[in-house]
């Protein structure tokens, strides 16, 4: 299921309003539904299909992170059991003659959690925890791993985060099961860090682009020059054009931050300035003019 595309399974594009993918889910699931098809296991599978996509596009939350990481960074932060925990179909089927809890134990497995499936028919999920988690540019560029302490029932918890390369401010992480207590049979909430990593005095960044400034004098942008430059790679040397213009940039091609939950990695930019003395010695001066005169 990890290969395939949600909008796709359900018919539907991907700028469809909620109340479009509800439709679209409500027909199709009516027509695989296994009360209707009993004995039929492909129809059964493609009932399945249907229910994870719309517990994924139903809910905010997971659609915006579908929407941004695509299949595969999407399902490398949801596990099943996190896609539908809090999943509740209610009584969508009921006119229909369809049971909805009956029929998802039966098939998902006994109690609907022996595959890590959840619907919460009558129950309540506990409410979600969240907390800001600030890393270091650096963290964020190479990843790693994080302890995090935090209030829950009181009680003091310590767990070690994992930071995927690549997070940016704004990103969250979702660790399950370690938010508030279900109600009648819920299963917990889940305890959301939203990231804001750290700038850093010599290195900006731009999405997955890295830029730095670099100034140089207007000889060496007039004559052009080789310069080392300091990256989180390692020192990379550049060459800078003759007639090099201020606030041109020089691209160091995949020296960025890795992109997150995809391969590949953004780019290293070098910004030049270029620095005008402030004071002139009178050799200076005169070579100046000559220059200008020439028509420099």
């Amino acid at each position: 299921m990890a290969s395939k595309d949600y909008y796709q399974t359900l018919g539907v594009s991907k700028g469809a309003a909620v109340d479009e993918i509800k439709k679209a889910f409500r027909k199709l699931a009516v027509k695989y539904h296994p009360d209707k098809n009993p004995g039929n296991n492909e129809a059964e599978e493609r009932f399945k299909e249907i229910n994870e996509a719309y517990a994924v596009l139903s809910d905010p939350e997971k659609k915006a992170q579908y929407d941004r990481f695509g299949s595969s960074g999407f399902h490398q932060r949801y596990s099943q059991e996190d896609i539908f925990r809090g999943f509740d179909v209610g009584d969508m089927f009921k006119d229909k003659g369809f049971g909805t809890e009956d029929i998802f134990s039966r098939i998902f497995g006994a109690g609907g959690h022996r595959q890590g499936f959840h619907y919460n028919v009558g129950r309540e999920p506990g409410e979600n925890f969240t907390m800001e988690l600030q890393v270091t540019f650096r963290d964020a560029f190479s990843g790693g791993e994080r302890r995090v302490a935090f209030k829950r029932n009181g009680k003091r918890e310590e767990i070690m985060v994992k930071i995927p390369a690549g997070i940016e401010s704004g990103a969250k992480l979702r660790i399950a099961g370690k938010g508030g207590d279900g109600q009648r049979g819920g299963d917990p909430g889940d305890l959301v860090l939203l990231i804001k990593v750290a700038g850093d005095s010599h290195f900006g960044r731009d999405g997955d682009d890295i830029v730095v400034e670099k100034q140089i004098r207007f000889t060496e942008a007039a004559l052009g020059m080789a310069m080392d430059v300091e990256t989180l790679d390692g020192t990379k040397r550049i060459k800078v054009p003759a007639g090099i213009q201020p606030g041109t940039r020089i691209r160091l091609k995949g020296l960025g931050f890795p992109h997150m939950g995809q391969t590949g990695r953004g780019d290293f930019y070098v910004r030049i300035g270029v620095s005008v003395p402030e004071q002139l010695t009178s050799a200076q001066r005169e070579l100046l003019q000559q220059l200008a005169e020439k028509g420099v």
